[in-house]
């Protein structure tokens, strides 16, 4: 599990589908930070992707990518040099600054607008209809690994906010009009949309099982 807090921005050393293996240039998460050494077999959030370490050195790590992680994700269309933020597994004792993160992407999303508003940064992306039904103004989505805010939400694309400190440490202070990025929603969505949608014709359940949640029957119930 991640936080969606970014560690350090990394660089892209290689990327290679075929094998699918990712090499990764690295100072802090491959060091002895906080006292906590990498290990062969750790997971490593990699633009909100997680990755498992298959190994490292004292300045990049390797890890392998299956087929679907590069479909679901923009990994594959990376070069070398490209920045990557990073995020080692969350720690039984650490503090929980953002928000819960799978590590698991839903899908891509592309940049739209960037534009400034005070000190703030508007980023507005536009995504398909299965993530922007999960994305809810004030919820929480992950944007490359980021854990972020979202601002406006509507039909065809939502906004987040970023401070000067988020544009500093992340990716993000790179990213441009059209270019594609990483997206998580947030899990309670997905368990809402599963709950509220089982037993729909988009399953694979039976007449005799299909079950029917309405807003009457959450009032009913407590909800």
């Amino acid at each position: 599990m991640f936080t969606g807090l970014v560690e350090e921005v990394g660089a892209i050393r290689s990327v290679d589908k075929a094998r699918g293996k990712i090499c990764i240039e690295s100072g802090f998460v491959t060091s002895d930070a906080k006292g906590k050494a990498l290990a062969i077999g750790d997971s490593i959030a990699v633009n909100g992707a997680c990755l498992t370490v298959v190994d490292f050195s004292s300045g990049s790590f390797t890890a392998d990518v299956m087929p679907e992680t590069f479909r679901r994700t923009g990994l594959g269309e990376l070069s070398k040099g490209c920045p990557v933020n990073l995020e080692r597994a969350m720690a039984a004792d650490g503090r929980f600054g953002g928000h819960i993160v799978s590590g698991h992407i839903d899908g891509c999303g592309k940049i739209l607008q960037i534009e400034e508003e005070g000190n703030a940064v508007l980023i507005t992306i536009s995504a398909g209809d299965g993530i922007l039904r999960q994305v809810a103004e004030k919820g929480s989505i992950a944007i490359d690994g980021i854990s972020l805010t979202v601002a406006e939400v509507t039909g065809q694309d939502f906004t987040v906010s970023l401070i000067p400190h988020t544009v500093k440490m992340t990716n993000l202070r790179s990213r441009k009009v059209g270019d594609m990025v990483n997206l998580e929603t947030d899990v309670l969505a997905k368990y809402v949309e599963r709950l509220l949608s089982f037993g729909s014709n988009s399953g694979n359940l039976t007449e005799n099982k299909k079950i029917s949640i309405t807003r009457a029957f959450l009032a009913e119930n407590g909800f």
